[in-house]
């Protein structure tokens, strides 16, 4: 059985993509600082549906899963040099995807040290890692924010992207750039995924989808920012976590650096996103509508072609499908 370590999956892509990889019969350690950058409560229940079950997670010390023998979760920080490389060590392992990361472009303008510690200082910790124990494949997440405000679109991966308008996409950029090295230096297959704004049941309550549902069913004004002159390629948590899958699954692939987008490819308006979260809740939402914010982009669309052809990959939900889908969970999660 194939081993494979998961970062951040105490968050919401990381969550999803344990259950995938558990489901389908890999050995998964799940790794997670379980940060206070939005409501660790929500990452401690993520982690109870993988069956761990402790409000109280010690650093460093691994715990098994209660539902399934083949699974484990460790507290700890990427940038840690001592602890990373005797898991890495411990367990050997084939696979690894690092979903860890500081989120959010707007916190990088106030807390910009969080970004260096984590997803830059972290991410070469993690490289270091696999260079040094043999890791045959390294999965990893970019983000559609290095694109910047590229009018160009669909946004392509062979297009440049050397104007980062935030420093969470500069991290995401440096990322790319530094797996390429490795790849180049020590023949490590690095494959990068630039995830499109991702949505779904159990997702961040720092996005639009779960800031403007908890707001409208709460009888709160939701704040539309660019006076919603915006569009998004809102993409379903499922169609994420089938396109790493499919990745983790290729035994085929013999290019070391690999980068592609992994989106819907259907960018959807934000007043018109706001529309299904008002048809799924039943209820109006009340707007104020506000200027563009520092870091925020207008648009954004993922060409996927690129993934499809090598992968497979083929994105099925639509928006309408994929709210209604988050307001049910929301309703279910907080007793609404």
């Amino acid at each position: 059985m194939q081993k494979v370590l998961v970062t951040g999956a105490a968050g919401f892509i990381g969550f999803y993509t344990m259950q995938r990889l558990l489901k389908e019969g890999y050995v998964v350690v799940g790794l997670d600082n379980i940060n206070d950058y939005y409501d660790i409560n929500l990452k401690y229940a993520r982690l109870k549906v993988l069956g761990f079950e402790s409000l109280n997670i010690e650093w460093n010390n691994e715990i098994n899963s209660k539902l399934n023998d083949h699974a484990s979760f460790i507290r700890m920080n990427l940038e840690d040099r001592t602890e990373l490389p005797k898991l890495f060590e411990k367990y050997n392992f084939d696979i690894v995807i690092n979903l860890a990361a500081q989120a959010g472009v707007r916190y990088s303008i106030e807390n910009p040290m969080a970004y260096v510690d984590s997803n830059l200082v972290g991410f070469v910790n993690i490289l270091e890692c696999c260079r040094n124990t043999n890791v045959k494949k390294l999965l990893y997440a970019s983000s559609s924010s290095v694109y910047g405000n590229s009018v160009d679109v669909p946004f392509s991966t062979e297009k440049q992207v050397d104007k980062p308008i935030s420093l969470y996409a500069a991290t995401k950029k440096s990322n790319e750039l530094m797996a390429h090295t490795y790849s180049h230096l020590y023949d490590i297959q690095t494959i990068g995924l630039r995830f499109f704004t991702v949505y779904g049941p159990w997702g961040r309550p720092d996005m639009a989808m779960f800031l403007f549902t908890d707001a409208i069913l709460n009888n709160r004004p939701i704040k539309v920012f660019n006076n919603g002159d915006l569009s998004r390629d809102f993409t379903y948590i499922d169609d994420i976590v089938k396109g790493i899958a499919l990745i983790v699954k290729d035994t085929n692939g013999t290019e070391k650096y690999q980068l592609f987008n992994i989106g819907n490819s259907k960018p959807v308006q934000l007043l018109q996103f706001i529309e299904e979260i008002e048809k799924a809740t039943g209820k109006q939402a009340q707007k104020i509508m506000m200027p563009m914010q520092p870091g925020d982009v207008n648009q954004t669309w993922a060409d996927v072609h690129p993934l499809k052809e090598r992968y497979g990959y083929n994105p099925d939900f639509s928006i309408k499908e994929g709210v209604k889908n988050f307001v049910e969970w929301y309703k279910e999660y907080y007793n609404i």
